[in-house]
């Protein structure tokens, strides 16, 4: 048995004995064949960001091969709105590492994420796992290094209120059972998503917990461990599809949505990213943030206006980024400071064996684990789409090693205070502010183009319905208009509450 596979959660790695990116076809037709797996599933994401199904019922080995071999075609324009219906055919190419047991089919089911091929046998342009792909590929050119990342994936599971053991208003964060109502399906729902290749960091309950009309509003969280940037993207969209459908299992509703209510806490996807070379990470040096991070964050720093029109695209995102609610308002990073855009989290920098002080039975061996630390972007919500979100934020980290000042700019942007303290005032004005709505976002995203375009990364077709969606959502100071109306705010709640 491999070393590395002994403990790997996904049933098609451990069977198989080979890590997952290593996977051939030949591998997968012997998991078939020997786990007596009767449906194939090609599932790809489309425009909507939600993963889409095509059922194959395998009639054969012949046939089984032909699937794997060829994939299938499909209605791109039904699937990608860039996408002429005059010549609308594209390929579905199953990417085997992808490869996981379906863990809802009554029937024994293979499921595999799939890339979007044209007509000439080449990847779709425009194709939103592509886009990054591409966006990745260009990092590494400029950079000479590797881009990885995970996400932080916030829902509120919804249910009706049992009268019992209520935790406190927005006092949800770590809560346990039995002030935690849904614990038990956050945990099953971390185990369905490591079975299908996810690498889960950990997952609690937040913030946000609060009851309403007879109804419970419980914030969970489910966070992940950096990888690859590509295989980040994945893993979040397996995830989300995993909860939505135990949800309905479960006879419950869960959203992902980045505001559900005015006052109470909102649901981010806060993306952490590293830089690494060669399996090591370049964002701390003898202990410090490195001048590689602080070139990153640079870039962060200065495209921040455009990716919130890759990670806040629906008008009740603009309702969570607002003061006091933990979430950013303006373009600056800072040291474990939860009030900034890009947040340097608490890393294992100090030279002091914690594990001995707790545990004097154990060495006090100092163990090095600078290779933890990250930087995490904050803004996005739950309404991007993945794939585009990752791509805008990799792309806006190879702009910072192409700028000719990039630590200047971080110098700058850099705060140590919580900018909504009243005596903090005056720098928060200094900074520069985040959009405030999807309008606002297009207009900045039009204005930043060229650096997603740039290397071919973003085609200018997307770019284009990414920008007529954001202004198709008319939501120009939106918030002060409706945020004192209930009802008003509940309309747009009820639109946007299935994004993503």
């Amino acid at each position: 048995m491999n070393e590395h596979i002994s403990m790997n959660p996904n049933p098609v790695v451990q069977y198989l004995n080979k890590p997952a990116d290593q996977l051939t076809k030949a591998d997968l037709i012997k998991f078939i064949e020997d786990n007596d797996i009767e449906m194939i599933n090609f599932r790809y994401v489309g425009w909507d960001g939600r993963l889409k199904t095509l059922n194959f019922i395998i009639g054969g080995r012949e046939h089984l091969d032909n699937i794997l071999t060829a994939g299938e075609r499909v209605d791109g324009s039904s699937l990608l709105p860039f996408v002429e219906a005059g010549s609308s055919d594209l390929y579905v190419i199953p990417r085997y590492k992808t490869a996981f047991l379906n863990p809802f089919s009554e029937i024994p089911t293979l499921d595999i994420l799939c890339s979007y091929y044209d007509r000439n046998g080449e990847p779709l342009a425009g194709a939103p796992e592509n886009i990054l792909k591409k966006a990745h590929q260009s990092f590494m050119d400029v950079t000479g290094f590797e881009f990885e990342a995970m996400g932080e994936l916030e829902y509120y599971i919804i249910s009706e209120d049992d009268g019992l053991f209520k935790a406190d208003d927005q006092k949800g964060y770590h809560e346990s059972s039995p002030f935690s109502k849904w614990g038990s399906f956050r945990t099953e729902a971390m185990k369905l998503i490591a079975e299908s290749g996810g690498m889960i960091k950990y997952g609690h309950s937040e913030v946000g917990n609060f009851s309403k009309d007879g109804v419970v509003y419980e914030q969970n969280e489910i966070e992940f461990l950096p990888t690859c940037v590509e295989d980040a993207a994945d893993q979040l969209v397996k995830a989300k599809w995993i909860i939505r459908t135990l949800a309905s299992q479960y006879g419950v509703t869960v959203t992902f949505a980045p505001k559900i209510t005015v006052g109470k806490a909102g649901s981010g996807l806060h993306i952490h990213t590293r830089v690494m070379e060669k399996g090591k990470n370049m964002m701390t040096v003898k202990g410090k943030l490195s001048d590689i991070a602080k070139t990153a964050i640079a870039g962060y720093m200065e495209l921040a206006p455009s990716i919130t029109a890759f990670g806040n695209i629906n008008p009740t995102s603009y309702f969570r980024l607002v003061p006091h609610q933990e979430a950013p308002t303006n373009i600056c990073w800072g040291d474990r400071n939860r009030s900034v855009l890009v947040r340097v989290p608490l890393g294992w920098t100090t030279p002091v064996n914690m594990i001995h002080k707790v545990n004097p039975q154990e060495s006090g061996d100092i163990v090095d684990f600078s290779n933890k630390q990250t930087v995490e972007v904050r803004s996005p919500d739950g309404s991007a789409d993945i794939y585009l979100l990752l791509a805008g934020i990799t792309v806006a980290a190879r702009h910072g090693f192409e700028i000719k000042n990039p630590l200047e700019i971080a110098r700058k942007t850099y705060v140590d205070i919580n900018i909504f303290d009243e005596e903090n005032k005056k720098k928060q004005e200094s900074l520069a502010q985040l959009p405030t709505s999807c309008v606002e976002s297009a207009q900045r995203l039009e204005e930043q183009r060229k650096y997603y375009t740039k290397y071919d990364v973003f085609p200018d077709s997307v770019i284009n319905l990414l920008v007529k969606l954001l202004k198709s959502r008319n939501d120009e100071g939106l918030i002060s208009r409706i945020q004192n109306d209930d009802d008003k705010v509940m309309d747009l709640v009820t639109k946007y509450f299935n994004c993503g």
